[in-house]
């Protein structure tokens, strides 16, 4: 298998499930796409200017999710676990039909996504994938919290922090190097909030969806869900999904380090406009095989695709 070139889905994958924060039933149906297509959404609720594309400057909302928007106001929402998955399987083209405005929660992680769509496999296509190498760095601070990316060599390296009263969560940190490790962590790991924040959420409007089926949630110290985590690190492990799934609204893999703390949705899109203000900042690369012995996308997730 060609693991620097690009990739799309061998069939379609359909989802349905209820919406985190609409609380509606949604459908979802990935579909192949030819080269240098990229990712986009189709809203097919809507007969016209129904076409969405997952970019950071079309970023119209980050308050407990990412939501993109065209020119016309078509919105899609939610989009961070499905574009995570996206990135963490080096799917680079697709068409995604969706039936309303916000992508199912399923079970609040990437892994039913993860799993559909290594069930149906990737095919590969002769034409080299292009990525985001850093060249300077830059930093994006909101009080206390703060997000920063600088070169780096081959990889893509995050550090991430949670700073949290509650005794649960605490205080957590994980660094995961996303093309050399095993993600499954990462994608297995479920949103969560704090019990007494759910009736605030729910004034704004959001969270009608929200169950112990798609959320972990803490109350005190005690995790209300029957079966636990899933893993130790859950919860900043879930932010780092979040992370990746915005950080893919750039176009592209990349390559760099990360660095973060007490972030989230606005931090990382308000460090990828910071970032795309100045061409001096990176480099767009096109990558051909044979000038690179290293892998742009995860071989641990694709060893059951090959």
């Amino acid at each position: 298998m060609s693991y620097l070139t690009q990739k799309t889905l061998k069939n379609i994958v359909s989802f349905s499930g209820i919406a985190l924060h609409s609380g509606l039933n949604v459908n979802v149906c990935i579909k192949p796409a030819e080269d240098n297509f990229g990712i986009v959404f189709k809203r097919v609720d809507l007969a016209n200017d129904n076409l969405v594309f997952p970019n950071f400057m079309n970023v119209s909302n980050t308050a407990l999710n990412t939501t993109v928007q065209n020119e016309y106001g078509a919105k899609v929402s939610t989009i961070e676990h499905l574009m995570g998955a996206l990135f963490c399987l080096g799917i680079d083209n697709a068409l995604i039909e969706i039936d309303n405005e916000e992508v199912p929660i399923l079970d609040g992680s990437a892994k039913i996504f993860i799993e559909k769509i290594i069930s149906v496999g990737l095919k590969i296509s002769k034409s080299p994938i292009k990525i985001i190498k850093i060249d300077k760095e830059i930093n994006y601070s909101d009080g206390e919290r703060f997000i920063s990316i600088k070169p780096s060599t081959l990889s893509l390296d995050i550090d991430f922090e949670l700073k949290y009263k509650n005794s649960i969560i605490g205080n957590q940190r994980n660094k995961i190097k996303v093309y050399e490790e095993d993600l499954s962590d990462i994608y297995n790991s479920r949103t969560y909030c704090l019990y007494e924040d759910i009736e605030l959420i729910k004034r704004k409007g959001l969270a009608k969806g929200g169950s112990l089926e798609n959320a972990i949630v803490v109350k005190d110290e005690e995790i209300l869900n029957t079966e636990g985590l899933r893993n130790e690190k859950e919860f900043v492990n879930h932010k780092i999904l979040d992370c990746l799934g915005d950080l893919y609204t750039s176009g592209y893999r990349i390559v760099a380090s990360i660095k973060c703390s007490q972030g989230g949705h606005y931090l990382t899109n308000k460090l990828l406009r910071k970032v795309f203000e100045k061409k001096e900042n990176f480099s767009i690369l096109e990558i051909k095989e044979k000038n690179l012995p290293h892998t742009l996308i995860n071989r641990n997730l694709l060893k059951s695709i090959a």
